[in-house]
């Protein structure tokens, strides 16, 4: 048993529960209570305490969205020429990235990414993986690394028709033997969904394919939806449709589907998405990064689609990609205003919800009987901070490099920035040489 107390607690449950001296109490992977430090303290004499110096007690954060192999891109400069559209970006980048990677590559680029999720207090993912020379093991091999981080995780291997019908059938097999395998298993830290890239390098066999694969499993699937607009006129000129029009003619929408940036979708696919109860993520720092646009959030939100968080793996701090999407929708629009309320919807309430549609109890929130996911932030507010204002202190004070400890299913993941059972630099060496290789096979 594990009490976090001494600081303010915000538990980012459906009632605004704040306690200005807080604490949780988890027993197992689950929260038992939370209310004053004192009467908890005295109510649960016998548990380990974690003090959180007068900071905050928060639940970990959650990314719907990232890619953990993306991590051997970080300082890799391109020879070729820069990259002026997105399909390049792609075709220069990110194809020859995944094409270099061998399972050691998967699994070293997954524990420095999952090692920066604790150290910045993230500690639900859904990642989206590829790596065409190295499909088969692929997601055991993330799953690993992710079990030896600590952070709960749903996996998917992203099926494509761009590196031939042959990977994309090993694609397939990868999905459905880690899916049945996360079924029998009932981990509640490991979760699976049925991948795919994105419409425009999926052709039709294998989208009817993947999709009856996804059926019998009775899981939905995890791809990028018409992230710019190569994506949306390629399926209007083969298909005759739009992207979520053909995803919908394959029944392949619903609660179980995480949609991927959605950046150029009409009204009609809003409604489709919303009716279908289909996940969409949005992802701020890559839309900006890759110049593709900027998700009309409030058309979304207004057309009832629930809409989340990711980061693209452009970071594992969600406080960071908080930060860059209040700003985008405020330039986009136009509006000082722009996204003041969206924002935090998207990253406390709707993660929320979507996590508890992938995970057997609730995540993202420090409720009796949801998973015991805490961290804890070194912040010394210099204003007042209430229940009524303490987005604003966690927009403009807060980042992932104040977040002291991390807990995940109620094993303390890193403590004083500490983390447990690592070796960081040791790791972050090995992880160096590998890529070197990599960038030399690239």
């Amino acid at each position: 048993m594990i009490l976090v107390g001494n600081g303010v607690l915000i538990a980012l449950d459906a009632v605004g529960t704040f306690i200005p001296d807080g604490a949780v109490v988890c027993e197992g992977d689950v929260v038992l209570e939370v209310g004053s430090t004192s009467a908890l303290r005295g109510k649960y004499p016998g548990a380990q305490f974690v003090d959180a110096r007068g900071g905050l007690i928060m639940p970990g954060m959650t990314n719907v969205h990232t890619h953990c192999y993306s991590t051997f891109a970080r300082g890799m400069a391109l020879k070729d020429a820069s990259p002026k559209n997105f399909t390049q970006i792609l075709e220069r980048l990110w194809w020859r990235l995944d094409q270099a990677l061998d399972l050691e590559g998967v699994y070293y680029s997954a524990l420095i990414h999952f090692m920066d999720c604790i150290k910045n207090g993230t500690t639900s993912v859904m990642d989206h993986h590829a790596s065409p020379n190295a499909i088969t093991g692929s997601l055991r091999t993330i799953r690993r690394a992710a079990e030896e981080v600590g952070v709960r995780n749903n996996l998917c291997y992203e099926v494509s028709d761009r590196d031939g019908l042959e990977k994309a059938a090993e694609g397939i097999a990868e999905n459905e033997s880690y899916v049945r395998e996360c079924l029998a298993a009932g981990n509640p830290m490991c979760t699976a969904t049925f991948g795919l890239h994105a419409s425009f390098t999926v052709g039709n066999e294998t989208l009817k394919k993947s999709a009856q694969v996804s059926h019998n499993l009775g899981v939905g699937v995890h791809l990028h939806v018409a992230e710019d607009l190569a994506d949306v006129v390629h399926c209007v000129d083969n298909y005759g449709m739009s992207v979520v029009e053909r995803l919908q003619s394959y029944a392949l929408l619903g609660p179980q589907t995480m949609a991927a940036h959605c950046v150029h979708i009409s009204a009609e696919e809003r409604q489709l998405l919303a009716t279908t109860g289909t996940n969409a993520a949005h992802n701020p720092e890559s839309n900006m990064g890759n110049a593709v646009g900027a998700l009309p959030l409030d058309a979304m939100l207004a057309a009832g689609v629930l809409v989340g968080m990711g980061t693209d793996a452009y970071t594992a701090d969600m406080f960071e990609g908080i930060k860059v999407a209040n700003l985008l929708h405020k330039f986009h629009r136009r509006d000082p205003g722009a996204a003041w309320g969206e924002v935090p919807q998207l990253a406390f309430t709707n993660n929320q919800k979507i996590m508890s549609r992938y995970f057997a109890r609730p995540v993202g929130s420090l409720t009796p009987g949801a998973f015991a996911d805490i961290i804890t932030i070194d912040y010394a507010p210099p204003t007042p901070l209430h229940a009524g204002n303490f987005y604003g202190h966690l927009l403009f004070g807060v980042s992932g490099g104040l977040v002291s400890t991390t807990i995940v299913g109620g094993k303390i993941r890193m403590h004083q920035r500490v983390l447990t059972g690592l070796d960081e630099k040791a790791i972050a060496a090995e992880a160096r040489r590998l890529a070197a290789a990599l960038w030399n096979r690239f």
